[in-house]
């Protein structure tokens, strides 16, 4: 009978074994919950330009960045319907191509290295420098590229010159972001002819000429790029910079040269080693992250001891893949430093270390090929499950955050079933990864159901982000002008909504009288000063807003619910409504989160002469805190007095109130 080795060693011999294996690992750290999963950051604002605002809109979009990039945008875009989870899908199906195409590349070059080019693989699947793959939109198009670029090398590795010529010219017109890699091709060449009896001189000769073809496609790109197409750049000189602070420039580049290949190299592999704890990821998440590093371990474990047959250690290969590494982190850093532009292990930031991600990876290869055999294997199946144990926690953030925008849009949709057209709408930033500009995006889609690019009709401003710039002030009738590239929005600060959002808290449309000076509302958001632009008269009672499909069915009517629509109501003075939807809130099993969310029911239950419960609530709330609620309270109570018909039980209402909070102004 065969042993478990045996087997296993019979299994990862056959061609479809390693790309198997690559595809489990890819859905085990991304894909547990791609039904679940939504759109992020810019994956909004294009996806909105490109099924809503429509093909002339997204050539526009990209036509002083990436024009033939946006080919791509169009053709998957006509492919693929604007539902999620099948763009989750199909980033994570090119994310796996990519990877294999790229240990196809190394099972090449290093053709007694097989578990040594498997590892490696393994490791570019799960960097956890990179950790936005869940931005499916956009990022699925930039696999598509690297894949481009990957299968090139292979291509060109089987001496199919044309095809591989035309995926680099693919990969060069379309996306910089791999640009220098195409640079590699030459040292690809060089390795793939180690076995050859060749010596150095006749190596390098047979590399030039085969690389030849290849010389001649970067010329196209290049004369492309700067006779009829050049990026606008990024409005940064490294040599002006030089010339006009030399000292101070070179210092800042050294800095920036040194924390870059930290955060790429180090820091990167470091935040495999942060574990999820019961209590604040919750049990579900913990035993999930366990068996996704078990099984991940596991396989890999079996498949790298499965194929243990191949030569010795050799300090030379260990030696050579740190080097190569070294260089890949070099040329990945170069468009970085000289534009001046950030990378950190930080969202949104990190997508630039998907230039360095090559370099990472085989730098820590060779260092682990350095190590006696058992602690190879044992450091490298390690760091693997551990990488992918990470990236499926990052998984489950974006799934919180997502169903946190869903939250947000729902709770918008219910208080505000139709907006004025050219309002713009103020909040503060609430979500993880959602910048202003994307769910702006949202908006628009919401409130917009037959949007033009002549005229985009809504903006979302996150104003600690924007004010100076986009938002020139808070101030009221300030020109507001923002540029969606595909089309502009016109606007004016006293046309304006301003809602705070603080989860587990309801959305709320803030009002001055109360929220100028509401501490339950955090000060550095800038939101107390918005506040002031406090124009209910965009929200109209008629509804006309529309929810995209992704966003899914209309939830359970919660506590959120109940408080939006009585807002909405007291907004129209239709206090009978208030009242009735007060009796049906109170009867949930859920609860206030914000004392402040009682207001409405509180004045509600004034207006309708219940002036014993508008009492009791209001000691409700107090208990919270009676230093963030009481002076509050009296804002709401002073309006209340100056609003409601006088009655000796009003009197004696305000009377207790001014006992119990010694408001000023109540008679």
């Amino acid at each position: 009978m065969k042993s478990l080795r045996q087997r296993v060693s019979g299994f990862t011999s056959r061609p479809f074994a390693i790309p198997l294996v690559l595809l489990i690992t890819t859905i085990l750290a991304y894909g547990l919950f791609f039904w679940q999963l939504g759109f992020y950051w810019d994956d909004q604002p294009i996806s909105w330009i490109r099924y809503e605002l429509g093909s002339a809109a997204t050539t526009k979009y990209f036509s002083d960045s990436r024009p033939v990039w946006a080919l791509l945008y169009q053709l998957t875009g006509f492919i693929l319907p604007p539902v999620p989870a099948v763009w989750q899908l199909f980033a994570m199906f090119w994310r796996w191509a990519g990877v294999v195409a790229f240990y196809l590349v190394t099972a090449r070059l290093l053709p007694n290295r097989k578990v040594t080019a498997f590892f490696l693989s393994l490791f570019l699947l799960l960097y956890p420098g990179f950790n936005q793959q869940w931005v499916s939109y956009v990022y699925s198009h930039f696999f598509i590229v690297l894949f481009f670029l990957l299968i090139s090398f292979h291509l060109m590795l089987r001496g199919k010159t044309i095809p591989a010529m035309l995926f680099s010219a693919l990969h060069l017109l379309m996306f910089e972001y791999f640009f220098l890699l195409e640079f590699m091709r030459p040292v690809v060449l060089f390795a793939s002819l180690r076995d050859e009896p060749l010596t150095i001189r006749e190596r390098g000769v047979k590399t030039f000429k085969a690389w030849l073809p290849y010389i001649g496609v970067i010329i196209f790109v290049l004369l492309y790029r700067s006779l009829v197409y050049s990026h606008p750049g990024f409005g940064y000189s490294l040599t002006e910079e030089v010339a006009r602070a030399p000292i101070e420039t070179v210092t800042q580049l050294i800095q920036h040269v040194f924390s870059s290949l930290w955060a790429a190299a180090i820091g990167a592999w470091t935040q495999i080693f942060q574990f999820p704890n019961p209590e604040v990821n919750g049990l579900r998440t913990s035993a999930l992250y366990i068996l996704v590093v078990l099984i991940v371990g596991a396989i890999v474990f079996l498949f790298g001891r499965s194929n243990e047959k191949e030569s010795p250690n050799e300090k030379r290969v260990s030696l050579w893949l740190i080097a190569l590494g070294a260089l890949m982190l070099l040329m990945g850093g170069v468009p970085y430093w000289v534009t001046n532009l950030p990378v950190t292990l930080g969202f949104p930031a990190n997508r630039a270390l998907l230039s360095f991600m090559f370099g990472a990876c085989f730098f820590l290869i060779g260092l682990i090929d350095l190590l006696p055999a058992r602690a190879k294997y044992f450091v490298a199946v390690l760091l693997i499950a551990l990488s992918a144990g990470r990236q499926f926690l990052w998984s489950v953030d974006y799934l919180r955050d997502w169903q946190s925008q869903k939250n947000l849009f729902w709770q918008l949709y219910w208080r505000a079933p139709s907006i004025e057209p050219d309002t713009l709408v103020l909040m503060n930033e609430s979500l993880l990864f959602s910048a202003d500009n994307s769910i702006s995006a949202a908006v628009n889609w919401i409130y917009d159901p037959n949007p033009s690019a002549d005229h985009i009709k809504y903006a979302l401003f996150y104003p600690v982000n924007r004010l100076g710039g986009s938002l020139p002030s808070l101030e009221p009738n300030t020109p507001i002008t923002y540029n969606y590239t595909a089309g502009k929005f016109n606007g004016n600060t006293s046309d304006s909504l301003a809602f705070y959002y603080a989860p587990p808290f309801c959305l709320r449309l803030l009002d001055p009288d109360l929220d100028s000076n509401n501490r339950f509302i955090s000060d550095l958001s800038l939101m107390r000063q918005a506040s002031a632009l406090f124009n209910p008269q965009r929200i109209l009672p008629a509804p006309t807003a529309s929810m995209p499909a992704f966003y899914g069915d209309e939830p359970p009517h919660g506590w959120c619910y109940y408080f939006q629509k009585a807002e909405l109501a007291r907004q129209f003075g239709d206090w009978d409504e208030v009242n009735r939807l007060a009796k049906e809130a109170f009867n949930l099993d859920e609860h206030f989160n914000n004392p402040v969310e009682l207001f409405v029911f509180i004045e509600g239950y004034a207006h309708a002469g219940d002036w014993e419960e508008a009492v009791k609530l209001s000691k409700e709330a107090r208990q919270v805190s009676k230093s963030y609620v009481d002076p509050l309270l009296c804002k709401l109570w002073n309006r209340i007095d100056l609003q409601t018909e006088s009655s000796q039980q009003k009197i004696d209402s305000l009377n207790e109130v001014q006992k119990m909070i010694e408001c000023s102004g109540l008679q």
